[in-house]
């Protein structure tokens, strides 16, 4: 293995981090044994000009899933085989999903957090533990049923760590009892983003001016994505998993193991790892994203070798940037995006919520974007995110293959068309305890949507006389959604979130 090459190309990205005087990161390329490098470049607090250190903590972000699922391979009450029911009052529809189910991502919960975004509330408005679960108890629809896809959401872990509580055990107190204090590594859990954390980097995004920003949640950290951790630490973590050397045997390969659909087909999204192909290879990691925050680790187990890659700045493919480390270390070229496999331009499927946009080979599906590659050369654009499966196709003008391991076909929205007068009017649902309403409202041929609490206006982009798309920004995050008109009825729906459906008034 090229240690060299790999040391040269981390110096080279953590020198242009310091030489630009702005945020940075902290990148550890390892063995199971040592580090190979430690390297950290840019600033970890823009206003006090603090350095970032390879030592540096930042939000781990979705990193922290293998946590709780390595916790769930020991002693709790909380197993596996259960359901969520069997622990928690949920309505019946959550109630019956495999606790399996809700850690491999094929349990069809919806994202809480993106539930409550489809309703204008964005992720930076402050909720409280309390008070996002008395909304998550009161999710009574599944976005498909169990086991028959995958789709990425937060809110499976959320609920497993009630699970837990709701039988005295406390997540962070047997965190650092079973896997922290026996590895000797130096991860917190602060409940939200106003507990203070020693030496916590501050995140930071681009404003629209261009000036650096710094990044704000406001919603309660779960066992989905609260720990922070710095880059030396997180490779400790790397290491142990990698020497078989943590307080659960094999764990590397129980959290990272295929897991299967009803049907018996396998995914790569296993118990807070995912598995991916590269070179040969098969590789175990996960990212994470928070405002300002950017992070990812990547094992070979048979190399016995491993990245990890932390940022306080937003503009920074982790996981790409692991991967291109990965491919250093093994002298050969990183997997190129394809992107003219496919048409570009937006799609919709014949029916439903599903829609697609391509271009330069960034595949949209309902809001979430993944990179496709022609891996195996057979003309097959596929993402490389076991939680967003894509295999597709260019078919006539439009586009054909498998989404999320679902047949899915898509054919060209036409251009640009009026909107249909029949979406004009209010529409409410009852959600978590009150009672929310948006207004369509048209001019013009121009429908646009407010929505609460304040009547934030959203151009909606007709996809035929039943369909729109619209989407909403704040900071770095952006969420695109269907908005489906059917029977006096508005449904909807994002990726991680399709089971809103407000009735006209």
């Amino acid at each position: 293995m090229n240690w060299a090459r790999a040391t040269t190309t981390i110096a080279d990205i953590t020198e242009g981090w310091t030489v630009e005087d702005g945020p940075g990161g902290a990148i550890v390329l390892f063995d199971a044994r040592r580090a190979h490098i430690e390297a950290a470049g840019g600033l970890a607090d823009l206003s006090q000009e603090r350095r970032f250190t390879p030592h540096t903590p930042i939000r781990l972000a979705s990193v922290s899933k293998q946590f709780l699922a390595s916790l769930m391979l020991g002693d709790v009450p909380v197993r596996l085989d259960h359901t969520l029911g069997q622990h928690l009052m949920l309505e019946p529809a959550l109630g019956a999903v495999p606790v399996s189910r809700a850690l491999d991502m094929t349990g069809g919960l919806p994202d809480l957090i993106e539930t409550l975004w489809l309703l204008g509330i964005a992720p930076s408005t402050s909720m409280s533990r309390h008070r996002l679960m008395d909304v998550a108890v009161r999710l009574d629809r599944l976005n498909f049923e169990p086991g028959t896809q995958i789709c990425y959401s937060n809110t499976g872990y959320r609920l497993v760590q009630a699970a837990l509580l709701a039988h005295g055990v406390d997540y962070v107190t047997l965190l650092q009892e079973q896997l922290l204090r026996p590895l000797g590594l130096d991860f917190t859990f602060p409940e939200d983003a106003s507990v203070p954390v020693r030496g916590l980097a501050t995140g930071y995004g681009r404003a629209p001016t261009g000036n650096w920003r710094a990044g704000r949640y406001g919603m309660h950290f779960s066992a989905s994505g609260g720990m922070t951790g710095s880059a030396v630490d997180l490779a400790r973590w790397g290491q142990a998993l990698l020497a078989n050397q943590t307080p659960v045997a094999g764990l590397l390969e129980q959290l990272s193991a295929p897991r299967l659909l009803s049907n018996g087909r396998p995914t790569d999204y296993g118990l807070g790892l995912q598995r991916s192909e590269f070179d040969g290879r098969t590789l175990a990691g996960h990212g994470g994203s928070l405002p300002g925050y950017r992070s990812h680790i990547l094992l070979d187990p048979v190399a016995q070798a491993g990245v990890v890659v932390l940022c306080n700045r937003e503009d920074v493919d982790a996981g790409r940037l692991a991967l291109e480390l990965l491919a250093d270390l093994h002298n050969v070229e990183p997997p190129k995006p394809a992107d003219w496999l496919l048409p570009e331009g937006l799609f919709v499927a014949e029916s439903g919520p599903f829609w697609l946009h391509h271009h330069a080979g960034q595949v949209s599906f309902m809001g979430a974007t993944e990179l496709v590659y022609d891996d195996d050369m057979t003309g097959i654009a596929r993402s490389r995110n076991a939680a967003l499966p894509m295999q597709l196709r260019a078919a006539d003008d439009g586009i054909v293959g498998e989404i999320g391991h679902v047949s899915r076909s898509f054919h060209p929205v036409p251009p640009r068309a009026p909107a249909n007068p029949i979406w004009a009017g209010s529409y409410a649902v009852h959600f978590a305890g009150g009672t929310m309403q948006v207004e369509v409202v048209i001019s013009r041929g121009q429908a646009r949507m407010l929505m609460p609490p304040l009547g934030v206006a959203l151009d909606l982009r007709p996809l035929d006389a039943n369909r729109a798309v619209a989407q909403h920004s704040e900071g770095s995050w952006t969420q695109s959604f269907c908005a489906s008109f059917e029977n006096g009825q508005l449904h909807l729906a994002s990726q991680r979130a399709r089971t809103l459906t407000l009735n006209a008034v």
